[in-house]
């Protein structure tokens, strides 16, 4: 009996003391506490300037741009390679469809990819420098803390560079 009176006190105290009331921030252009869902033939594949040929990115829920909760989905074709880069954020990667390889470090080094086939996560801590390639076609889910930015260790490698010198 006392256990279950110290239970119910344990609870009544913390549950007091939670937000349970508080209106929450919505994630995206959704109201807070609503449902969504998004279907994959409802997904918009855009090829952002600042990617490398072969991926295209989609926006799922929030706005990489701005601060706060976002995901996005990367879809890259067979070979397709990510150079050296990292992010002024977390990042959190899963691997939706096909085989990602994934290396660390500041040049990009075949010997060193680890392969994560379907259904593997990564997590890269913010300023960590990363680079990538697709073992097939390959779709991954990002999500994070925005805003989202892509910064490559080397401005050369940067397609958005290469795009304004045409």
């Amino acid at each position: 009996m006392k256990q279950q009176v110290l239970f119910v006190t344990v609870f009544l105290i913390c549950w007091s003391a939670s937000p349970h009331g508080a209106e929450t921030k919505p994630a995206g252009d959704h109201p807070a506490g609503a449902h969504k869902v998004t279907t994959p033939e409802k997904i918009a594949w855009t090829h952002p300037p600042n990617f490398p040929t072969g991926f295209d990115l989609a926006v799922v829920d929030g706005d990489p741009s701005k601060e706060g909760l976002f995901t996005i989905r990367i879809k890259g074709v067979d070979g397709a390679m990510v150079p050296p880069h990292w992010h002024p954020n977390d990042e959190h990667l899963t691997v939706i469809k096909g085989t990602f390889l994934l290396g660390t470090g500041e040049k990009f080094d075949k010997a060193t990819l680890q392969a994560l086939p379907s259904g593997s996560y990564a997590f890269m801590p913010k300023e960590m420098r990363h680079f990538g390639q697709c073992k097939s076609q390959t779709i991954v889910q990002v999500h994070g803390m925005g805003p989202f930015k892509v910064i490559y260790v080397n401005p050369a490698d940067d397609p958005g560079n290469k795009a304004t010198k045409k």
